[in-house]
């Protein structure tokens, strides 16, 4: 499986490359939606991890960017976040058909992802 993953922390980038290296799957890892943005629009991937929580560029502007760029790799999206969502913000993420959001879990070792795949 081919992952991308976007998230502004190079801690969570090397423990989410590390747990899905070690389960053979090919994990590209990015600190910066601008670049995972140009990643997706010239490559395929099976998986897209995204924090929504990133300062200089939100994981929501990336899935604005990528409505407008590729709009068929939103399925591929499983959102990744502390935050609690309340109901508009998981209504914007339907809208987007973002129907996965997964907590960002400090203990690596048990998250599961479901599959969710084209």
């Amino acid at each position: 499986m081919e992952i991308l993953h976007i998230d502004d922390s190079p801690v969570m980038c090397e423990l989410y490359s590390d747990l899905f290296g070690s389960r053979n799957h090919s994990i590209r890892s990015v600190n910066d939606g601008r670049e995972g943005l140009e990643l997706v629009a010239k490559n395929d991937y099976d998986l897209i991890l995204l924090d929504i929580c990133m300062p200089k560029y939100s994981g929501m502007q990336f899935l604005h960017d990528l409505k407008n760029r590729r709009p068929s790799e939103l399925k591929k999206v499983i959102v990744i976040s502390k935050m609690q969502f309340n109901e508009s913000q998981l209504k914007e993420l339907s809208e987007f058909g973002i129907d996965s959001i997964q907590e960002k879990a400090p203990d690596l070792v048990n998250f599961e992802i479901t599959e969710k795949l084209v």
